[in-house]
């Protein structure tokens, strides 16, 4: 090895390392190191820029707006309504939902699909008196499958895409894809409705456990006369006599409602703090002076719910700026006008203060917030909101706005699959004519767009410039070859299915595709094969991850509101896991071998 390939080796480790602990945001991390790379001059400006302006990279910011508009019209849950029902077997609505689900994700983005569908599912098997975690694990898995079946199923098939495009080579046709992922979408989903179904725990959700155990952290306490700290600040009393407690809500003597509350809030006498905390310090606040305490309210939740605050659920994303902070820092309640109630964590209650929680990805929080805030925040890139506004927003547009748009949608896609235009051309074309005829307006498409997932992947384009530009792919595939070449070409697609499957599961989808096309794309040089087959092999692998709930974003959306533990995934996602590369190796192998 050369000084230059193991500096790079090194620096790969590195952000691997970053990456695998959640060390800062997957797009701070990638950028970071293209910036080190170009300025240690690995790379070339024009090779640190190339992701910026990448075919590949544009389509999936374009895609990202006509995705938004096509959920802005409510098309897809006016079709879930449609379908759902009442039912007396969950199995058969399963058959119903998750064939047409997987469908819709080959053409969608699937991050907004579950993000919709999430809380439309929980609050239906509720309804029928079934388990959500008994669909929404389905729900994840089956639009992961659906998304193999086309170029625009993934972002992780655009950037794969644009990655061949960039080498010089031929590209992904519209449904290339599709020899491969459609086979294991069918077995995915028959393992998933039989072996699957029987392995799915029968849990609460966040919020239903939330609930069932708020009388034992949630208490109401009256403010006398002899308190000692009315007519002071919050802030002040917090310091002192009410250290450790998390203030809600108050209630003023005159019935006024003070919500969200501030750390310059007044104290007054007569005032009703509705408050959360531990046991033993809602124990120490009943000794105090002044202060009247009911720990065995029966005051619930839906107490503090009136005509404008009303619970809502989110989901801290994997490139939350949140992450790693406590909830009194983030400033939750000035900066999106909601309190935190509580926080549902890997099944388990959280006991510390609900303050001093220090956020982690994959924690939901039980929120009190105004009618607006699902509205205001579902497209942010902190959290995915997975409560329904009631009535649902979206059912309030126009279902002929809504055909429009995916009429629009199908139209570009049946152009492309013509060979009329490519797919960049496409969607650029859908998105101009959704703003002409005014199906989305300026102001939409920047909150359509996820920036964090752009930077991402336009970053991780130099840092694959790098490892081939130092020498280090070639090395590696070198080596990878001196191990595999005994195994045959089918031993090869093999290791290359599980080291990309093996790197989406610990960092991101995105990241595993690009570290690893300039290692298949040199194997299929050195052994002078097809690069094609090695090379969908690596979407597939990239995109199919269903063993932990981290390793896709879809996975993580339904963890809290499932209420399912990290071996749940394990337990459902390892047979999956298996399926999916035995078939996409051996598809692969006769296909193109």
């Amino acid at each position: 090895m050369t000084v230059e390939m193991i500096y790079v080796a090194l620096m790969i480790i590195l952000m691997l390392g970053l990456l695998l602990f959640e060390v800062a945001r997957a797009d701070f991390v990638i950028f970071f190191f293209l910036v080190i790379f170009l300025l240690s001059g690995i790379i070339t400006t024009e090779q640190a820029l190339s992701g910026f302006s990448n075919e590949g990279m544009l389509t999936v910011l374009l895609l990202f707006i006509v995705a938004g508009a096509i959920q802005k019209h409510g098309i897809i849950e006016n079709f879930i309504y449609g379908i759902l029902g009442k039912s007396q077997s969950l199995r058969l609505s399963m058959v119903k939902l998750l064939a047409p689900i997987s469908l819709a994700s080959g053409f969608l983005n699937n991050t907004p699909i579950v993000i919709t569908l999430t809380p439309i599912l929980r609050d239906w098997a509720r309804d029928n008196g079934f388990s959500p975690s008994k669909l929404l694990i389905p729900l994840s898995y089956a639009t992961i499958l659906g998304g193999t079946i086309t170029m625009i199923g993934t972002s992780t098939n655009l950037i794969v895409n644009g990655l061949l495009i960039n080498a010089g080579v031929e590209g992904f046709s519209f449904f290339t894809m599709a020899i491969v992922g459609l086979p294991i979408a069918i077995v995915g989903l028959i393992y998933i409705l039989t072996i699957g179904y029987k392995i799915l725990p029968s849990n609460l959700g966040a919020e239903d456990t939330i609930r069932k155990e708020a009388k034992e952290f949630l208490a109401e306490a009256t403010i006398g006369e002899k308190f000692e700290y009315i007519n002071d600040k919050i802030i002040t009393a917090s310091k002192n006599s009410l250290k450790g407690i998390y203030i809600i809500e108050i209630i003023r003597e005159d019935g006024e409602h003070v919500f969200p509350v501030s750390a310059h809030t007044i104290i007054r006498k007569g005032d009703n703090l509705i408050f959360s905390a531990t046991l033993s310090r809602i124990a120490e606040v009943e000794k105090l002076k002044g202060v009247s305490l009911e720990t065995g309210t029966n005051e619930s939740l839906e107490v503090l719910q009136n005509d404008n605050h009303h619970l809502v659920e989110a989901v801290i994303s994997h490139n939350s700026g949140l992450v790693g902070r406590t909830i009194r820092s983030t400033l939750f309640r000035s900066k999106y006008n909601a309190g935190v109630i509580a926080v549902h964590r890997n099944n388990q209650r959280i006991t510390s203060r609900v303050g001093d929680i220090v956020l982690k990805t994959g924690d939901t929080l039980l929120l009190l917030a105004e009618d607006s805030f699902v509205q205001n925040h579902q497209h942010s890139h902190n959290f995915y909101v997975v409560s329904t506004v009631n009535p649902p927003e979206t059912l309030k547009q126009s279902n002929l706005k809504g055909a429009l748009a995916l009429g629009l949608l199908l139209v570009m896609i049946l152009s492309v699959t013509l060979g009329m235009l490519s797919m960049f051309e496409a969607m650029l074309i859908a998105v101009i004519l959704l703003i002409i005829t005014r199906l989305i307006n300026w102001s939409e498409i920047l909150t359509y767009i996820q920036f964090d997932v752009i930077l991402l992947i336009a970053s991780a384009f130099g840092i694959g410039a790098a490892m081939t530009q130092s020498g280090l792919a070639h090395f590696i595939a070198e080596n990878m070859l001196a191990f595999a070449r005994p195994l045959g070409i089918l031993g090869i697609i093999f290791i290359v299915y599980i080291v990309t499957n093996i790197f989406t599961e610990l960092i991101t989808n995105s990241a595993a595709a690009v570290l690893m096309f300039p290692i298949a794309f040199e194997i299929a040089t050195q052994m002078d094969i097809p690069y094609m087959g090695l090379i969908i092999t690596i979407a597939i692998a990239a995109s199919c991850s269903f063993i932990t709930p981290i390793g896709y974003q879809t996975n993580l959306i339904v963890y809290g509101p499932g209420g399912y533990k990290f071996s749940d995934y394990v337990k459902i996602g390892t047979p999956l896991v298996l399926i999916t590369m035995v078939m996409t190796s051996t598809i692969v192998y006769f296909v193109w071998y």
